[in-house]
């Protein structure tokens, strides 16, 4: 099966924006003792969290703030019950329907940016009529100026795939003991590991590098019989044999 990489196609003409947070996300990191890693991720999204009912959730209001690696894992921890099993709860991850307002035209589907996915109800549930697997969403909590605001769905999706080890330069990528934290560039080209994808959805997020959205050969076919407009596709190159582990 190919894959290809979910880009925003900007020929379409499209005029959306959104100017909307997640109420809630795990803080990011102060600079490790050991390797000096800091800050957060990109990329993992799980706005079908709803963590309303956590009472010390007034601590994940501010996910913009860095915190200590004991800090962070023990508000991880609060976390955990609330979140799907197969979720990477690493420094930077949000949780809950982005909340604020909308402007402009939107396609069926929509990037905000390359790694934030909306795609209308209706869209939805044509592509699930078609057999397209993996599209879990929930409403935003968003207020849209003009008439007929589009019911737009943020995507939650499924974490799965790895990239290849070529491209990653010698000595980037061990995993500090201390922090579990591993650094490196996006590979060039990336390569998706095929041996790391048995059975993936149709929608998902590659598991070592969640900022990068992959669709299967289903998915783009469904897309193009329906002419569902807002996105476009570029194959992802892919290899078998060892991929990066990340974590």
């Amino acid at each position: 099966m190919k894959f290809y990489v979910v880009e925003e196609d900007r020929a379409a003409g499209f005029t959306g924006n959104l100017r909307a947070v997640p109420p809630w996300g795990l803080p990011g990191v102060s600079p490790c003792d050991t390797c000096g890693a800091a800050g957060g991720w990109a990329g993992l999204q799980y706005p079908c969290v709803d963590l309303s009912g956590l009472q010390e959730r007034k601590a994940l209001e501010n996910p913009g703030r860095q915190v200590g690696f004991e800090e962070f894992s023990r508000l991880r921890d609060l976390v955990r019950p609330f979140a799907p099993d197969w979720a990477r709860l690493e420094p930077g991850a949000d949780f809950g329907p982005p909340t604020g307002t909308g402007s402009g035209t939107f396609g069926d589907l929509f990037l905000q940016n390359p790694w934030s996915l909306y795609i209308r109800r209706e869209a939805v549930e044509r592509l699930q009529g078609a057999g397209i697997h993996g599209l879990s969403g929930c409403p935003l909590n968003v207020r849209f100026r003009g008439k007929n605001p589009p019911e737009l769905l943020a995507m939650q999706l499924e974490l799965h795939g790895r990239l290849h080890l070529d491209g990653v330069s010698p000595g980037e990528g061990p995993v500090c003991l201390t922090c579990g934290v591993s650094r490196h560039e996006l590979p060039r080209p990336p390569i998706l590991d095929v041996h790391s994808t048995p059975a993936p959805r149709d929608l998902f997020r590659l598991y070592n590098w969640p900022t990068l959205i992959v669709a299967s050969e289903r998915m783009v076919a469904a897309v193009q019989h329906l002419s569902l407009r807002g996105i476009r596709f570029s194959e992802f190159a892919t290899r078998q044999g060892p991929s990066v582990s990340v974590t």
